[in-house]
Formats: C-alpha cells, sequence, structure tokens
C-alpha cells in the first residue's frame, strides 16, 4: 500500500484532505501529515496517523519528511513574497528524497498572461507548475477554484445592509466548497488514472448579480450590487480599515471575474466525486437565513 503524505497539514484544506482519506478507508499507518508546527498538531494526532515536522524554508526537514513517501500532496504555500522560492525546494526535496508521484494544489487560472489581476498570485503557482513537471516525477495538477468559504469575505460583513460593492462587473466565479475539494484531492490520491493530468476542480460559475438576487430572495428584501471602478473600490475598503493585502487580494480576483478568468465549467470535480458539487445558492441560504 502506498504512504501518502500530506503537506500543510495543520490547515483547513491539508486536515480535510487527511481525514477523507480516514474516510475512504486508508490505513492509519500509511498517512503521514506534515505541519511546521507539532505542538499544534493535537487534532492530527489524535487521528492515529503519522505526524512529521517539515518547513517549506527548510531543505533538510522536507528530506525527512518525505524519506519513504510514495505519494505527495504538495498543498501550496500562503507566502506569496517567498513562495516560488519555496515551493522549488519542496519539488527539490521531493525528487531527491525518491517520491513517485507528487500532487500539487495550484490555482484555477485561464490565462498566464503578466497582464492577469491575478498575476501576482499565479506567478508562483505557474513556477511550481513548471518546475513539477521538469523534475521527473509523475505529477496531478489540482487547479482549486475559489473556496466558497471565502464568499462572506467579498460580500462584506454588512451586505444585506449595504449591499454588494465589487469591481467585478457581470464576471461570474466557480466559488466551490473547500471540504469537497479535499475530498476531491482525496480520491485522486487514492484512485488510479491521474498520472500527468492537469485538473480543474470548480463548481457551478454565478455572478454577484445572480448572488444579490439570492441573497434578496433569503433575506425578503432588495440586496444591491454596485460594481465601481477598482481604484473606488481598493480606497472605500482601506478608508473602512480593511487590511490592504485582503482588499488588493480581492479586487484582483474581481476584475479577474470580470474578464471571465475565474468562470468554470470544468467537469472534473463531479466525474472525480461521482456526483455534483454543492452549489453556491444553497451555501448563501445556510449562510444567510
Amino acid at each position: 500500500m502506498d504512504k501518502i503524505l500530506v503537506t500543510g497539514a495543520n490547515g483547513h484544506f491539508g486536515k480535510g484532505v487527511v481525514k477523507a482519506l480516514l474516510h475512504n478507508g486508508l490505513e492509519k499507518r500509511n498517512i503521514y501529515a506534515m505541519v511546521r508546527n507539532k505542538t499544534k498538531a493535537s487534532e492530527l494526532q489524535s487521528l492515529g496517523i503519522n505526524v512529521v515536522f517539515g518547513d517549506y524554508e527548510d531543505y533538510d526537514s522536507l528530506l525527512t519528511a518525505f524519506a519513504g513517501i510514495d505519494k505527495l500532496l504538495f498543498v501550496s504555500g500562503s507566502d506569496l513574497r517567498n513562495r516560488a522560492t519555496q515551493h522549488k525546494l519542496v519539488v527539490k526535496a521531493a525528487k531527491n528524497a525518491g517520491v513517485k508521484h507528487i500532487y500539487y494544489t495550484s490555482q484555477q487560472h485561464k490565462s498566464d498572461d503578466r497582464d492577469s489581476p491575478i498575476y501576482f498570485i499565479i506567478k508562483s503557482h505557474l513556477a511550481t507548475e513548471i518546475a513539477i513537471m521538469n523534475s521527473g516525477m509523475n505529477f496531478t495538477i489540482i487547479r482549486n477554484a475559489l473556496y466558497m468559504d471565502m464568499l462572506p469575505e467579498f460580500l462584506g460583513e454588512k451586505v444585506v445592509e449595504d449591499g454588494i460593492f465589487l469591481p467585478a462587473g457581470q464576471g461570474k466565479i466557480a466559488f466551490t466548497l473547500r471540504s469537497e475539494m479535499a475530498e476531491t484531492a482525496a480520491v485522486i490520491l487514492t484512485s488510479q488514472g491521474h498520472k500527468n493530468k492537469v485538473y480543474e476542480i470548480s463548481g457551478s460559475s454565478i455572478s454577484f448579480t445572480e448572488i444579490a438576487q439570492k441573497i434578496s430572495e433569503i433575506k425578503g428584501h432588495n440586496i444591491t450590487y454596485l460594481s465601481p471602478d477598482p481604484k473606488a473600490f481598493i480606497n472605500a475598503a482601506v478608508k473602512k480599515g480593511a487590511p490592504r493585502m485582503l482588499i488588493k487580494m480581492l479586487a484582483g480576483f474581481a476584475q479577474a471575474a470580470r474578464i471571465g478568468e475565474l468562470e468554470s465549467e470544468s467537469p472534473h470535480m463531479e466525474k472525480i466525486l461521482g456526483r455534483k458539487p454543492s452549489q453556491v445558492n444553497d451555501f448563501l441560504q445556510q449562510i444567510y437565513s
């Protein structure tokens, strides 16, 4: 039986994959969870799996963590400034440790162009994908759509009172539940036919006009949607005290949606899961009813 290691296992996605692997019947002794901080890994340890230390900036720790691993789920890091360098180190360590198959959680996108509104996020993913494809290891690239779980951050805390204010135009985003993405990754890790494949893991696409209409239906009064100039959006959000990096990211994704970068009708997730992914309308019903 293959030994499977999940990096970033203290995070929501990584932990979700570990739990899905257990749910799918994988033996605990064949599951490895890599964390940067073992003191925060009590929940993982309570599952009875193997918890190992590894840091994306510590090559020796990665070599040790990856030793004897057959399949590595490489969950992308969150340090945008240093991510490309960190990720290349992970790929190098995986190769030298003898990992047979590397699976990487990338970002859904349509364009590799430097003019893309989300190039500042995509560029490190692109560099990582290239490093993986050139490594000689078997690979699977899992390009995840935006987490549906992030939707309340896009909408803001006072969406019911103030409406939606985002520079997304009538563009659509394929918001997808993080837990179902983790479940999909677990299926990919434990089934055949994924060698050297690139998957787009996404649900159905929806516009903010449609989201406003759904929340209006739920709340029983009209929720407005205004699509401002990106600079006006950023300035207004910063004046309200929102973190500039978060606002820059939301603005980038909204502008990418405007030009169709984040729309998807990919069949990959449904085929892998064997069912349709959860819909945004159902998520909104749960959040705002």
